[in-house]
C-alpha cells in the first residue's frame, strides 16, 4: 500500500503539499547535494580545488630523513629545488620539491642508504594492494583508508587510491565530488564492466593535489557491477577479463608499473565489488572499533568473507595475503569496556591486531568538518597537544603497515 506524508523542513517548507516517498526523498537528494557543492565552493574558492599546504623545513627534513640542517646546506649551495620563505623567514616546500630533494639525495648516496630516500618498488617487488573493510559502517574504514595513502605517498612512495565505495567518501575526502565531479563511466566500474564501453583504467585514473597520490573515485555507477554480474555469470558474458572476481586485478595489472602501492576503500558489505576488490588485495586491513556490538558485526563478516571466498577458490581464483591485520579504530584507553574488548581480540588473534592502535580523537573529526585530514592540515590550526596526540597515533598505525609492506618485500622492518 502506498502512503503519502508530508514533511517539514526549515528553510524549505513541504507543509501543504503532499508527496510521495520517492518525490521526498529525491528532493533531500537535491537540496543536499546542492548544498555539498556550495560548502565545498566556500571552503576551497574560487575552482573548488583542494591544495596541499607547504611544508616547513624542519617537516621536509623529517619525511627526508636527514637534519634541517642539511637542507640548509642545500638551499645556501643551490641544490636542489629552492624552497618558498614565509613571512617568519621559514623555508617552505611543496610535496614535489620533497619528493624532487630525495631523488638528489638518493643519487649521490650509495647502496642501501640511497633506497632509504626513496623506498620504492625495486625490480621483482610486487605490486601491494591493500584492502581496508569491514561489513559495518562507522568503523573508520574511509578514514584509515585515506591517511594511508597520504601517509604512504609523504613517505616517498607512488600510491594509487581507488573508491570501491558507492558512498564514495574517500573522493570526497581527496577534493572530488562524486555528484559533480564525476561523470558516466569515470569510476572503477568502467575498468571492468561487462560490455563495449568498457576503458582502460589508465583513463579513469585522476591526479591528486597530493603529490605522489593519484585516486580512481567513486560514486553510484558502482552499483551497476552488482547488477550486471549475476546477468554475466548467467550467460557466460565475462570477456577477456574473466569472470568478476579477476576483473578489478586486471584492471589494476595495465597500471602496476607506476605504483608501489594501492589502497581500496571497500563497500561496508559483501558484493560482488568487495569481493573482486578483496581477490584483487595482497593484504588485508579489517578496521574494528572495540565494543562488542562492533566484533559481533566482525564476526558475521569473517564468516562471510570464509564462506565467499572458499566459493571463489573453488572456482580457480587464487588467494594469497602477504598479511592479515586488525585495526582497532577509535579506540579510547580510558574506557574499561574498550580495553577489555581489545584484550579479548589480542587473546584470539594474536600478532593479527595490531600494536597501535588509531585513537579516538576530535583532531580528525575537526579536520574532517572541512573535508581534510591531519595530513593536509598543519599544526597550528588546532590545539596543539591534541594534534600532536593524534598525529602521533596516526603516524604509528600507518608506520606499522608500511613496515610489513617492507617485510612483503623482503626488506628488513
Amino acid at each position: 500500500m502506498t502512503k503519502d506524508f508530508i514533511v517539514s523542513k526549515t528553510n524549505r517548507s513541504f507543509r501543504g503539499t503532499t508527496r510521495t516517498v520517492d518525490e521526498t526523498i529525491g528532493e533531500h537528494a537535491s537540496v543536499i547535494s546542492s548544498q555539498l557543492q556550495a560548502i565545498s565552493e566556500a571552503l576551497f574558492p574560487p575552482t573548488a580545488n583542494k591544495t596541499l599546504r607547504r611544508f616547513t623545513s624542519g617537516e621536509a627534513a623529517k619525511l627526508i630523513g636527514v637534519s634541517d640542517s642539511t637542507l640548509r646546506k642545500m638551499t645556501l649551495a643551490g641544490e636542489g629545488p629552492q624552497p618558498e620563505f614565509g613571512n617568519n623567514g621559514r623555508r617552505l616546500y611543496t610535496l614535489g620539491q620533497i619528493n624532487e630533494l630525495r631523488e638528489k639525495l638518493a643519487a649521490s648516496a650509495r647502496g642501501r642508504e640511497g633506497h632509504e630516500f626513496l623506498p620504492r618498488r625495486r625490480p621483482g617487488d610486487h605490486l601491494q594492494v591493500i584492502a581496508v573493510t569491514n561489513f559495518k559502517g562507522g568503523s573508520g574504514k574511509t578514514t584509515t583508508s585515506v591517511h594511508l595513502a597520504q601517509y604512504l605517498a609523504l613517505q616517498g612512495y607512488r600510491v594509487l587510491a581507488v573508491d570501491l565505495d558507492p558512498q564514495a567518501s574517500l573522493s570526497a575526502l581527496l577534493g572530488v565530488l562524486p555528484e559533480t565531479d564525476v561523470k558516466a563511466n569515470e569510476t572503477l566500474y568502467a575498468a571492468i564492466r561487462y560490455d563495449e564501453e568498457q576503458r582502460p583504467l589508465s583513463e579513469v585514473i585522476r591526479n591528486s593535489y597530493f603529490e605522489g597520490l593519484d585516486l580512481v573515485a567513486g560514486n553510484l555507477e558502482l552499483m551497476e557491477f552488482e547488477h550486471t554480474t549475476p546477468r554475466a555469470l548467467s550467460t557466460g558474458q565475462n570477456g577477456a577479463d574473466g569472470i568478476f572476481f579477476t576483473r578489478v586485478a586486471s584492471a589494476l595489472d595495465q597500471v602496476a608499473d607506476n605504483y608501489d602501492v594501492v589502497v581500496i576503500d571497500c563497500p561496508p558489505q559483501l558484493g560482488y565489488l568487495t569481493l573482486s576488490g578483496l581477490c584483487a588485495a595482497t593484504s588485508m586491513v579489517v578496521t574494528v572499533h572495540p565494543q562488542m556490538l562492533d566484533v559481533a558485526s566482525m564476526s558475521q563478516f569473517l564468516l562471510m568473507t570464509h564462506d565467499l571466498l572458499a566459493v571463489v577458490r573453488e572456482a580457480g581464483g587464487e588467494l594469497k595475503y602477504d598479511f592479515i591485520r586488525y585495526l582497532l579504530t577509535r579506540f579510547e584507553p580510558q574506557d574499561a569496556p574498550q580495553t577489555k574488548v581489545a584484550a579479548l581480540l589480542r587473546n584470539l588473534f594474536d600478532d593479527h591486531v595490531m600494536t597501535n592502535p588509531m585513537v579516538k580523537s576530535a583532531a580528525v573529526s575537526d579536520a574532517g568538518l572541512t573535508k581534510q585530514t591531519l595530513y593536509e592540515i598543519g599544526r597550528e590550526n588546532l590545539t596543539r597537544s591534541t594534534y600532536d596526540r593524534a598525529m602521533e597515533a596516526l603516524d604509528a598505525v600507518n608506520g606499522e603497515i608500511e613496515g610489513l609492506i617492507k617485510q612483503a618485500w623482503g626488506r628488513e622492518p
